[in-house]
């Protein structure tokens, strides 16, 4: 009788406790549910009473971000859209539409470090450069690093920027409201596909298509994280496209250059070519030093926030770095690189066509061909491979 009722109250403490996780469960998925819904109303719809714009603003559905195609139409059915108003017009002031129709950059103040001045202004503290919108797609749960720069720790701190800079809001937002915002872009709406949302959620890691069209598997090659010194073709793109979101060094990095594994920030000649043609402006290192130095450039890009310049830096890493952008779904997320100078995917490749031919250049003009000649065909590969991913 005795082991009857023992055995009785384990069945009933087991019960008990199984209601109350469940209880809990419940209560934490419905928490949830209220937090990721009300992030969304905050995202698409909340101007924290400042100049009109909400997330939704720079941020759309369907690619995360405003090209200049999205901005002309919108100027067409709207002109006066919260778009086009402070930093989104061409004197940061509320004036002119041009460069947000033709280039979708936004005008950013960004602060400098410590040891950063400008020539022309050395008493100021910040610099004005003009950068494209990073996609929120795959981003928010897949990326830690947060800003083409990295200079924000959190997607909290990130949203609080968005808000006070680029909406311009008097007031500083609740806490809780920046979590609620942050829950939202959790959601599947922020995933290129159901593969990057598996892997956001834990399970496989998405690997790389196979391709079915000859120009696709060709193109694959590029992307294959291997290390092979005889064609130095085969991985190139994956030099710094690998990883499960091919936004990362890989090894053959950290053999040919001492690139650690990993890394998130390269410099690849973006700024010193300008092709968008921003201002060029003279930035001066550790002024008043032994190590001052000059620099002239249109953004400096990550070394404005580490202070280090690239005599100090050989991994590529600092001076006029920028992050190294995930590529699942990018055929949807134009424009591309820092400045979006790149407004297709064939002008990406033509880009690098050119990046090689100048980094892999040994001897000069005049001495042994580049080491890497990206032809027509390698660029329309490497284009119909980048289709491909999702």
């Amino acid at each position: 009788m005795k082991k009857a009722l023992y055995s009785l109250s384990v069945v009933i403490a087991l019960a008990a406790y199984a209601t109350a996780l469940l209880s809990a469960q419940g209560k934490a998925a419905a928490a949830n549910g209220t937090a990721v819904s009300e992030g969304k109303r905050l995202f698409e719809q909340e101007t924290f009473g400042g100049n009109g714009r909400t997330c939704r603003t720079c941020h759309s559905a369907q690619t995360g971000t405003v090209s200049p195609a999205d901005a002309q139409l919108l100027f067409k059915t709207h002109p006066g859209d919260p778009l086009f108003v402070g930093d989104g017009s061409d004197d940061g002031n509320g004036h002119g539409t041009l460069r947000m129709r033709t280039d979708a950059t936004i005008m950013m103040h960004i602060a400098l470090a410590g040891n950063v001045t400008m020539a022309a202004d050395p008493a100021s503290s910040t610099m004005t450069v003009f950068r494209g919108i990073p996609t929120t797609i795959n981003s928010p749960a897949l990326d830690p690093v947060i800003m083409l720069d990295g200079r924000q720790p959190t997607l909290q701190e990130q949203a609080n920027g968005a808000i006070h800079d680029h909406a311009q809001s008097p007031s500083i937002p609740a806490g809780a409201d920046l979590d609620r915002i942050k829950a939202f872009q959790l959601t599947n709406e922020f995933f290129s596909s159901p593969e990057t949302r598996t892997f956001a959620a834990g399970g496989a890691a998405p690997g790389l298509p196979r391709g079915n069209t000859a120009s696709e598997q060709r193109g694959r090659r590029f992307f294959e994280d291997v290390l092979d010194f005889v064609d130095l073709k085969h991985g190139l793109c994956g030099a710094c496209h690998a990883g499960p979101m091919l936004n990362e060094t890989n090894i053959f990095m950290l053999v040919a250059f001492g690139v650690p594994m990993g890394t998130r920030f390269q410099n690849i000649l973006v700024s010193e070519l300008n092709a968008a043609g921003n201002p060029v402006q003279e930035f001066v290192f550790n002024r008043g030093t032994a190590a001052e130095r000059h620099v002239f450039s249109p953004d400096i890009g990550r070394s404005a926030i580490t202070g280090v310049s690239d005599l100090e830096d050989a991994t590529f890493s600092n001076f006029a770095a920028f992050k190294i952008p995930q590529l699942r779904g990018i055929s949807d997320t134009a424009p591309y690189f820092h400045d979006n100078s790149a407004k297709t995917l064939e002008a990406v490749a033509s880009h690098y066509k050119t990046f090689f031919q100048i980094v892999t250049d040994l001897d000069g003009p005049g001495g042994e061909p580049p080491l890497v000649v990206l032809s027509d065909q390698d660029q329309a590969d490497i284009v119909a491979f980048m289709k491909l991913l999702r």
